[in-house]
């Protein structure tokens, strides 16, 4: 096999070579869970433990009060039409989404790269951190207004502190190492708490006629209701993103069990269908009138179950907020080793996310929070429209079927990264500026629109993937069997991520987070690329042996 080099007059560094795990690697990888850089085949989550970890998302008050105030806005069978296309929708984008990720164990930050440049992609994982820490604020929220109004005890201030502090402490181990046997042990106590309540309300409110509700006015919303639900779920397909970050860990002979069951259409109908159900159950059932608060459910419950109910309560919104600081402090470190070129653990990301927690619920988050989070949806969506096109165009990946997502192979700004923009601006522009018919049509107007300039963008612009030639890929016979030591940070990690460093004497090898954060290794990768670009034909290749 041969390797061209970037100087020919000085020669190669022999690549430091093993075929085990670091014991550095493992030892960090125990809280990081490869946050930022690729998951190996020995890190992946056997098929239960993954299951019940992503199923943490199974549980949270937020499916139940959207799902009751659809049922009060455009009536409860519409509603469930609405639940249905989601369902199906959902079910299919996770299913592709899911089997991507296990066949190539990247984050959405370091996907990202491939499709928006190195720096461009920087906004993947602050809006994916953005939206998990406004979803941890409204879960927690729940939990502290339900302690407050049953206890009568302390301030809500303290309250918010003590639903963060029993929470954030079930992030620290990572999925392999506690999300999946905290969540799993407490799945069987969530659906068994609802069905207590659900009978509970039935024998105290007798409803009839919750299933065939109606309003005696429906407001103009600019679409059938049933449509009008459907949009309404658009706006989380942040679980899209949250399915890349999850489905990493699965295992590749997995990946037919995971795509239907895990992250596919039967978690999707747990999650949208049984939850939607029992939360417009419980607001109906009740008389209520007009559209639910944010609390009406937990409320409801704590009034019907006492003390049992506030665990009940726990319980639901504890456990999909590991999920949602989970995704935050991972997300959160990419973030930050992208912006200001440093690293730091996931512990202190988790505590950076669980103080912006706490301080936005100090504010009067309840009007605003819908706002950022559909200005947040906007991008989202779009960040979904244009993977999905890119997915379907660039299937097999761009080599060893893999995404070229290494920061020293692709352009610091991708045309990707301008399409985003362009859509998710647009469709935030409909949003405030059209009345209706923005609130309605927005998210997918945004999603159509990306997946048209990002078509235009694939046949018009050239791949946004370098031409760079010396890639310790070549070098090795197994690019997911062999490790590679890292000049820098002096650890070894799998070759599918690593790269050669132009910045240092002899091209040393370098590992993606390392790459990422190095501005002196951007520089001259992008005047290798250059050179590379300027030479007809490109370089003379070199013989490089195998190791």
């Amino acid at each position: 096999m041969t390797s061209p080099r970037p100087d020919a007059s000085v020669p190669l560094a022999p690549l430091d070579v093993s075929f085990t795990d670091d014991p550095k690697v493992v030892k960090e990888a125990a809280n990081e869970d490869y946050s930022t850089h690729i998951v190996p085949l020995t890190w992946r989550s056997g098929r239960l433990s993954l299951t019940m970890a992503w199923y943490a998302l199974v549980s949270g008050m937020f499916y139940l009060v959207t799902a009751a105030t659809l049922a009060v806005t455009v009536g409860t069978v519409d509603t469930l039409i609405g639940i249905l296309l989601a369902v199906a929708v959902f079910g299919a984008v996770n299913y592709v989404f899911s089997r991507y990720a296990a066949r190539t164990g990247l984050t959405v930050a370091l996907l990202s790269q491939r499709v928006f440049g190195s720096i461009g992609s920087v906004l993947a994982p602050l809006v994916l951190a953005a939206t998990a820490i406004y979803y941890a604020v409204f879960e927690g929220s729940v939990i502290a207004h339900a302690l407050h109004a049953y206890t009568g005890a302390l301030t809500i201030e303290v309250w918010y502190a003590i639903s963060i502090l029993s929470n954030v402490p079930m992030v620290i181990g990572g999925v392999r190492r506690w999300l999946d046997k905290f969540n799993g042990a407490l799945l069987p106590l969530y659906w068994t708490g609802l069905i207590i309540v659900v009978v509970l309300a039935a024998r105290e409110y007798q409803p009839s006629g919750w299933l065939t509700h109606t309003p005696d006015v429906v407001p103009d919303l600019g679409a059938p209701g049933w449509l009008y639900a459907f949009f309404v779920y658009m706006g989380v397909f942040v679980f899209m993103m949250y399915t890349i970050d999850f489905g990493r860990f699965g295992k590749r002979e997995d990946a037919a069990f995971h795509s239907v069951v895990t992250f596919g259409p039967v978690f999707y109908f747990f999650v949208y269908f049984v939850n939607g159900l029992i939360g417009i159950f419980l607001v109906l059932a009740a008389g209520a009138v007009g559209a639910p608060t944010e609390t009406a459910i937990g409320d409801t419950i704590v009034a019907l179950m006492g003390v049992w109910g506030l665990g009940v309560v726990w319980l639901t919104q504890s456990r999909i907020n590991t999920a949602n600081y989970y995704v935050a402090s991972t997300n959160l470190e990419a973030t930050v080793a992208r912006l200001f070129h440093i690293r730091i653990p996931r512990v202190v990301a988790l505590a950076l996310a669980s103080v912006v927690t706490y301080l936005i619920m100090l504010t009067d988050v309840l009007s605003y929070v819908l706002t950022a989070l559909a200005w947040q949806g906007a991008f989202v969506v779009g960040w979904v429209g244009i993977m999905l096109t890119h997915l379907v165009f660039h299937h097999t990946g761009d080599r060893d079927g893999l995404p070229e997502f290494r920061p020293g192979r692709v352009m610091s700004f991708a045309p990707g990264a301008l399409v985003w923009l362009l859509s998710s601006l647009t469709g935030i522009l409909v949003l405030e500026f059209t009345g209706t018919f923005g609130t309605t049509w927005s998210s997918p107007l945004t999603f159509v629109l990306s997946i048209g300039l990002y078509w235009l963008a694939l046949r018009l612009t050239r791949s946004p993937v370098l031409t760079r030639g010396a890639d310790p890929r070549d070098e090795v016979d197994d690019i997911w069997e062999a490790r590679i030591r890292c000049h820098r940070c002096d650890h070894s990690y799998i070759a599918a991520e690593m790269d050669r460093d132009p910045s240092a004497e002899g091209s040393p090898a370098i590992c993606a987070d390392c790459a990422s954060r190095s501005g002196e290794f951007r520089r001259a990768v992008r005047a290798e690329a250059a050179a590379a670009d300027r030479t007809p034909g490109g370089r003379e290749p070199e013989p490089v042996t195998r190791v």
